[in-house]
């Protein structure tokens, strides 16, 4: 068993290698090294946490382990780029759980203590965390139990809402929103009813008073992000990874585990800010995003005149030679038909040629922050040559070509257009500016998000139906 200087030791580490984990993704070129920064702290956080002073049940916690890694590894060998957003999604779900279980135990374990106590017994044999408590001053207690209600409320919202948003974001669950009668006035009423179970808890109530205040929470989370829009699940899934952070900081200062604290701390705060900058991106509200979802109605939206005109490989192959300037522009299409292969090969052809190619990567495309940037560097694009949206917005005019590859919202001109669009204000890719845009598709749906894209049927648009890969590979031998 290592002492406790050790554990402090490896706490700084290990907090430290977190730090410049989440500073290096902020650039691609250092985003492989940062993520083993990542890892290497995680380790060395699991290793001299388990191994500390005051810890046992190995006999039952190191098979645990074995268990966690494996599923783990099997997963990440398992899961599809494009399931990505949905596993992030069940992953915050599991912190969420396991606050609301450390809470529980935390309080139960007070309870085994203050009993104890008042009958005189020794506290020796119990458990390291129950002879913390048995140390702390009654004005300490009662912190102990805020942060118990704390832990359970936070940790039971961030479960519920993370299983609906990867039921949403795997197609599992009807990504409209949907509400039960009464709307949000039953998340204010299951609100206010948990202010009431934490303050009789609080002047001594039982545990029953953590139950139902778990299964208030669970009823909040479930229906808070039901009645939010698919369209708006990129903003949901980052605002429960700031969800999950607080709820491990808070079981963090349940356990006095300094680490913990830190961790869920910089989990929690990066996620609200991503919420933040991703509310932004797309003009809205963060309040109305969480409280009122996506495509509220605004009024009639604009009628949408012309038709759409379909195209074949030869027609964009043929555009493609004559260009000079080539803006190709990826979503969650090209995710789902695995074509970031095929677009990187297209894109070493066309420069080959002479041509200047390069990627318009808006804030939200994709189901998650980032999505198509891994999918690119996957690929071995360049990283000097994929541009963020207002990086690249101000050359549309001057492109011969646009390429849009399953995106829909994040270039739809309804967007400054129609201010009765549902999606009215948000900042969008303005590739109907270029001399021709061509959009990969599989078919003349609305998307995701249901949103009719007059850009469709701009007379500078052609639709090239299909199979996004399969779409592209037809071009490559047509390319000069």
């Amino acid at each position: 068993m290592l002492g406790q200087g050790f554990v402090s030791a490896a706490s700084i580490a290990a907090s430290v290698l977190f730090i410049l984990s989440l500073g290096g993704l902020s650039n691609q070129e250092k985003a492989k090294r940062a993520v083993w920064y990542g890892i290497v702290g995680m380790a060395v956080a699991v290793f001299f946490t388990a191994f500390g002073p005051g810890i046992g049940g190995y006999w039952w916690m190191i098979p645990m382990m074995i268990v966690g890694a494996g599923a783990g590894w099997y997963v990440a060998k398992k899961v599809e780029m494009t399931e990505m957003p949905q596993l992030v999604a069940a992953l915050h779900s599991f912190v969420g759980l396991a606050a609301v279980f450390v809470a529980w135990n935390a309080d139960m374990e007070r309870t085994r203590v203050a009993a104890a106590q008042a009958a005189g017994a020794a506290t020796d044999g119990f458990s390291a965390f129950a002879a913390l408590v048995a140390t702390k001053t009654p004005a300490e207690l009662t912190f102990l139990q805020l942060e118990v209600v704390f832990a359970i409320f936070i940790g039971a919202v961030t479960f519920t809402g993370s299983v609906v948003a990867f039921g949403k974001l795997a197609g599992k669950v009807d990504g409209k929103p949907r509400q039960l009668p009464g709307g949000h006035m039953l998340n204010a009423v299951a609100a206010v009813l948990c202010l009431v179970l934490a303050v009789a808890y609080l002047n001594g109530a039982g545990f029953w008073t953590l139950l139902l205040l778990a299964a208030l929470s669970f009823f909040i989370g479930w229906h808070l992000i039901m009645g939010i829009g698919g369209a708006d699940m990129p903003v949901v899934v980052s605002m429960l990874n700031s969800y999950s952070g607080w709820a491990a900081a808070a079981i963090g200062f349940t356990l006095s585990n300094d680490l913990l604290i830190v961790t869920g701390a910089l989990v929690g705060s990066s996620g609200a800010i991503l919420s933040y900058i991703m509310c932004k991106a797309m003009n809205r509200n963060f309040i109305n995003v969480i409280l009122g979802g996506f495509g509220g109605s605004q009024g009639e939206a604009a009628a949408i005149e012309g038709e759409q005109v379909a195209i074949d490989a030869g027609g964009v192959a043929s555009a493609l030679n004559d260009a000079d300037s080539v803006i190709i522009v990826p979503g969650y299409g090209m995710a789902v038909a695995q074509a970031q292969n095929a677009v990187s090969e297209l894109v070493r052809k066309l420069r080959a040629a002479g041509k200047n190619v390069r990627f318009g990567i808006h804030p939200v495309a994709g189901r998650l922050p980032g999505h198509m940037n891994v999918l690119l560097a996957e690929a071995k694009v360049p990283y000097d040559i994929v541009l963020e949206m207002e990086e690249i917005n101000d050359d549309f005019p001057d492109t011969d070509v646009v390429i849009v590859i399953g995106s829909n919202d994040i270039v739809n001109p309804a967007a400054q257009e129609d201010p009765n669009s549902p999606i009215a204000g948000m900042p969008v890719l303005e590739v109907w500016k270029a001399k021709h845009v061509f959009v990969c598709k599989r078919g003349q749906g609305t998307g995701y998000s249901g949103i009719e894209n007059p850009l469709f049927f701009k007379e500078n648009t052609r639709m090239f139906y299909g199979d996004a890969r399969q779409s592209i590979d037809s071009l490559l031998p047509l390319i000069d």
